[in-house]
């Protein structure tokens, strides 16, 4: 199970929510310090997630999970609706970076993913989800919206007859007043190919990178800890090395073999032809005669 499947199921199932992305970060600029202890540095391991409630009307959540060292569960710190993200800022429009920042109505965050692909997986399905989330916002408040004008109609009609038709328009319009729509996340300095539409491949490309990223990483912990090990790590190395140059000396035997074989056809071929020729040289010579 990666560590995605595992925050989903220890953290977002038990509260009916289902996790869409997490991306594994780390602060960019260090906080003040505070008055309480948090650990020493490389502690714990940061990941904010997006999550949607399973039930209606549905809610888009940012939650900030952590993971301390030693530990293999995860613990849930922050957690904001989407209506506090006034912005996302993706740092450069330009190029793949791992820099982000997320701006909530009482915090600012500067992150920095584990890698660029992490970051623009992260912030493409984010803004995805924003815009369902939004647009889904903006057929409910129409459908209340028409539902109270008509019942405005209805009380207007039902109502004494020194109601006039001025009073009911200006009894609507207060209603109208009265809903003040929710600003919507705003996404600056990010990708056109995060925002847009064909974004299908572009996911998938993002996905096999981080994928890749990931497979490096442990290749390199991996390493590093057969070295922090010694001499059995260097067994190990020795020994895949060794087995590496015996099916190099494999490879090139058979190799060897294959061009002797041609040498030795090529040998033979050149006394045929050579035969050949003399043949031929011996017929003109008695055919001119």
């Amino acid at each position: 199970m990666n560590i995605q499947s595992a925050i989903n199921k220890e953290v977002f199932i038990p509260c009916d929510e289902r996790m869409l992305v997490a991306v594994e970060v780390r602060r960019r600029k260090r906080k003040r310090l505070s008055f309480l202890p948090t650990g020493a540095k490389g502690d714990y391991t940061t990941f904010i997630c997006v999550s949607v409630t399973n039930t209606r009307p549905h809610q888009l959540l940012i939650t900030k999970v952590k993971r301390f060292g030693g530990s293999s569960s995860f613990t849930r710190r922050s957690q904001w609706t989407v209506e506090q993200l006034r912005q996302v800022n993706g740092i450069n429009p330009n190029k793949d970076s791992p820099e982000f920042n997320l701006v909530f109505d009482n915090a600012v965050d500067l992150w920095l993913a584990s890698s660029s692909a992490e970051k623009c997986i992260f912030v493409q399905i984010l803004y995805h989800a924003c815009q369902i989330y939004w647009e889904g916002k903006a057929g409910s408040l129409g459908k209340v919206s028409h539902q109270r004008r008509a019942s405005a109609h209805h009380e207007v009609g039902a109502g004494p007859s020194d109601c006039s038709p001025g009073s009911a328009s200006k009894a609507l319009q207060a209603q109208q007043k009265s809903y003040i729509p929710a600003r919507q996340t705003e996404f600056i300095n990010c990708q056109s190919k995060l925002t847009g539409d064909a974004c299908t491949m572009n996911l998938i490309i993002y996905r096999c990178k981080a994928f890749l990223n990931r497979m490096q990483n442990k290749m390199v912990a991996k390493r590093r800890r057969s070295q922090v090990q010694g001499l059995p790590g260097q067994r190990a190395t020795w020994s895949t090395m060794g087995n590496v140059v015996q099916r190099v000396n494999v490879v090139l035997r058979e190799r060897g073999d294959r061009l002797t074989r041609a040498e030795d056809k090529t040998v033979e071929l050149m006394h045929k032809t050579q035969q050949f020729a003399d043949t031929a040289h011996k017929l003109a010579l008695k055919f001119s005669k």
